[in-house]
């Protein structure tokens, strides 16, 4: 069996290195970059990859990727003195290869609201994302959206979110799909390094289903994904190196290591 490209593309979210890029959608008051319409503020970030993993799949056959990414966030939409709310917005772009498809370009398109509470501590948020394959054969049928809900709260000594993202009709006719995901990252400050580095440490948890898992060849209807690594911020780049794994078998996986356990490093600039 060969690897399908929608189950890689489904696997695809806008960001590989979420705890390293403070993205306008969950940062609560990003550092001031360029001035934006609406009083907003622009963000942008850079990244090059050892490999485009994301749920513990490679999404350019365990091939380089080159990222960028633009982000949008609003001023707060109520007056002083109440919680902050704002809107976001994101475009990212990535390089891409699947065995049906070869090389391609993804380009996502995504935004929603952001709330804080309990004096900052507690964030809340509802977005929409929209994945597109501009250059890859609408045959393939990889284009499709997905509603996100996220949670996240700063204990202080750490850093816990969920995720839960839901499309109604995902890609080539697996039905219904629901993404689950919790996270926690640490950052190590009792780590003196030289240059005024910090390190962080994360680690994830998710869980994936899917309506019709004979669709794609997959033998029941969900499957575990995990994540650990380190972020070292230094001399303005934020270096990762990670871990990554899935419970899917490789016969599943089309007889290849795409979903099997591996490292992989990234570098990502944040402009």
């Amino acid at each position: 069996m060969t690897v399908l490209p929608p189950f890689a593309a489904l696997l695809t979210v806008a960001a590989l290195l979420l705890p390293a890029i403070a993205r306008a959608d969950e940062a609560e008051t990003p550092k001031p970059r360029w001035p934006a319409p609406f009083g907003g503020e622009w963000h942008a970030f850079i990244t090059f990859a050892s490999d485009y993993a994301q749920n513990g799949v490679s999404n350019t056959q365990l091939g380089p990727a080159l990222q960028a990414g633009l982000d949008w966030r609003s001023p707060n939409l109520l007056p002083a003195g109440q919680p902050p709310l704002w809107v976001y917005g994101y475009v990212f772009g990535s390089n891409v290869s699947y065995p049906q498809t070869g090389n391609g370009f993804e380009l996502d398109f995504a935004g929603g609201l952001k709330l804080k509470l309990l004096e900052r501590k507690l964030g809340l948020a509802l977005g929409y994302i929209r994945y597109t394959y501009p250059d890859i054969s609408a045959s393939f049928a990889l284009d499709f959206g997905e509603v996100e809900f996220k949670a996240d709260y700063d204990f202080g000594p750490f850093y816990a979110s969920g995720r839960l993202r839901w499309s109604p009709a995902a890609y080539s006719g697996v039905g219904q799909t629901w993404n689950k995901r919790a996270l926690v990252s640490a950052p190590l400050a009792f780590l003196h390094l030289p240059f005024d580095a910090t390190v962080q440490l994360y680690g994830s948890l998710g869980n994936y289903w899917l309506e019709k898992p004979e669709a794609l060849g997959l033998p029941k209807n969900d499957y575990w994904y995990w994540q650990v690594g380190l972020v070292t911020s230094v001399w303005g780049l934020d270096v990762t190196i990670a871990y990554t794994d899935t419970t899917i078998e490789p016969i599943d996986c089309g007889n290849t290591r795409f979903c099997a356990a591996r490292a992989f490093v990234s570098v990502s600039k944040v402009f």
